[in-house]
């Protein structure tokens, strides 16, 4: 792909370039299936904040390197020193939300160009997008009740909001693994494409939206945002649920889930 003008950013594994007024946004760590660390939270913060700043920007593409992965989760190999249990959960997810909540706040469209794995905080971020592309060959999943960890309110309710609650439950309660044609069934994503015309069929896409007009599509945008936006009685009650998701990370259960990861084993929950 032709890098285009690149923007200069903290971390190599979060890379910016805008070509032909669309901003391009790549998870630059295929060798680890694109997982998302700490470092690439802050780029992706770092980077939406740039193409939202930069008037020649009309939209983004945000992709995966590597053509195996979008993303294949956060990075768990960090999670012992950085995600072990609810103190340090605040922490690693402070990073993490400005990162969500920089492509999130993006006025401008959001597209996922989405190739191979796009697995938990990957998922997430394609979540965000405005409109999601795939390839035939992808693969979609929430694997936070294999490894014990909490999902949190806004991230289920996001899930729940695009494809249904009984979906959405599907998707966390079995942690199982969905391919590109029931993902496109349920409207996880709006195209499954093959994988040989992915890019140029984003790219025809993108250059549509970036020859269309931006104030209408800004307007449009902040109404379907406005349409979605939680309710107040939700906001309240979230604290009940995130009180369970903090007793998730601190749980036994958590540390049993992210052993068995690193011995490469099914791991044996006892719901303490």
């Amino acid at each position: 792909m032709n890098q285009g003008r690149t923007i200069a950013l903290a971390t190599s594994k979060i890379v910016a370039a805008v070509r032909g007024g669309v901003g391009w946004l790549t998870i630059n760590q295929p060798e680890r299936r694109n997982a998302i660390s700490l470092e690439m939270w802050q780029g992706l913060a770092d980077a939406a904040a740039a193409f939202e700043a930069d008037p020649g920007v009309r939209l983004v593409v945000i992709h995966g390197a590597g053509g195996q992965a979008f993303a294949s989760g956060a990075d768990i190999s960090e999670f012992e020193q950085q995600r072990a249990n609810a103190e340090q959960k605040e922490r690693y997810g402070a990073v993490a939300a400005a990162g969500r909540a920089g492509l999130a706040g993006l006025s401008k469209p959001l597209v996922a160009m989405i190739d191979g794995y796009c697995i938990g905080g990957g998922l997430a971020i394609a979540l965000l997008a405005d409109v999601r592309f795939a390839s035939e060959g992808s693969r979609f999943a929430i694997p936070a009740a294999k490894l014990g960890l909490g999902y949190e309110y806004p991230g289920v309710a996001m899930l729940a909001r695009l494809v249904g609650p009984s979906a959405a439950k599907d998707i966390l309660f079995s942690a199982r693994q969905l391919d590109a044609a029931e993902a496109l069934r349920i409207g996880l994503v709006n195209f499954v494409v093959p994988a040989a015309e992915l890019e140029a069929r984003v790219g025809e896409y993108a250059a549509r939206i970036a020859d269309n007009a931006p104030l209408t599509i800004r307007a449009s945008k902040a109404a379907a945002a406005l349409f979605e936006r939680y309710s107040r009685q939700a906001d309240a009650d979230a604290a009940e649920v995130e009180a369970m998701v903090n007793r998730c990370f601190d749980s036994a259960d958590y540390a049993e889930g992210r052993r068995a990861f690193m011995d490469k084993r099914k791991p044996r929950f006892e719901g303490r």
